[in-house]
């Protein structure tokens, strides 16, 4: 009866909590800029199909979204940490539907111990306030860690191209996440890429990867190279709002949809939703 009574506990503290945040962590092995306009139109997709979006820019060293978006200048989580600013002043809305939050300006990392636990407590806090669909532009810090462990158990999608050696940095990419973090499945997301093109990208890195690591990899499908995304762009828009039935639209309004779809587990076998 102890054991019933405990369980019934802890059933009602998660109803009350309300539905966990869904992290998805974007890395890439593509050219950084692809990363961000890749995010941008992901995250307007998803707001167009009226989910919460919440873009968290986890980048030091790439071209992250925030500052594609012109707002890297705005407060940061790591401010909040130092108790520089509130949480509430960390969230902007992008003009394409969705929110952005930065991580930390100008390249800067925790000094301490310290400040690293306060910057994990603050990410813990901004995506449960947040709720809805949290996505990561993320990257490796240089000793293979994320810049807050939380990631570590978020679902990682990781970008390719079907340049050689985009699919070479993409494969020891998944090699050493696999290294720190263990078996467990990893995303593929093929860009600039037909479908046809993505498929042979992601059968081959699949066989791979299942053959050398023991790991399991799911597409997460292919946007196309389309003109239209550049103009778009330049129009400071996303290609669904400004165009879209172009093909690039067709793929992240696909993508988008992957989203509803059963979460990744961690665990082996496990996998996106097909």
């Amino acid at each position: 009866m102890a054991s019933f009574d405990f369980d019934q506990a802890e059933g009602l503290r998660r109803m009350l909590a309300g539905p966990k945040p869904r992290i998805v962590t974007f890395l890439s092995a593509t050219p950084s800029d692809d990363k961000g306009a890749m995010l941008v139109n992901l995250g307007a997709s998803l707001a167009q199909a009226g989910n919460e979006v919440l873009i968290v820019d986890a980048c030091r060293r790439d071209y992250g979204v925030a500052r594609r978006l012109e707002m890297e200048r705005h407060v940061s989580l790591l401010q909040v940490a130092r108790q520089e600013c509130a949480l509430n002043q960390v969230v902007q809305t992008a003009p394409q539907g969705f929110n952005v939050a930065l991580l930390a300006r100008d390249g800067q990392a925790a000094g301490n111990a310290d400040e690293a636990r306060r910057l994990s407590k603050a990410f813990d806090v901004l995506v449960k306030k947040q709720g809805g669909i949290v996505i990561v532009d993320g990257e490796l810090n240089r000793d293979g860690s994320f810049a807050v462990p939380q990631l570590a158990d978020s679902e990682i999608v990781v970008q390719v191209s079907t340049g050689a050696t985009s699919i070479t940095n993409a494969y020891g990419l998944i090699k050493r996440l696999s290294q720190e973090l263990g078996r467990r499945p990893f995303g593929i997301l093929v860009t600039g890429a037909s479908e046809a093109e993505a498929k042979i990208v992601y059968d081959n890195m699949s066989a791979a990867a299942s053959r050398y690591l023991a790991v399991t990899l799911s597409s997460m499908g292919s946007v196309p190279a389309d003109e239209y995304l550049h103009r778009a762009a330049r129009l400071g828009r996303s290609v669904v709002d400004a165009f879209p039935l172009a093909g690039a639209s067709v793929a992240f309004r696909a993508l988008a949809g992957r989203f509803t779809l059963p979460r990744m587990r961690q665990g082996g076998g496990a996998r996106f939703g097909s």
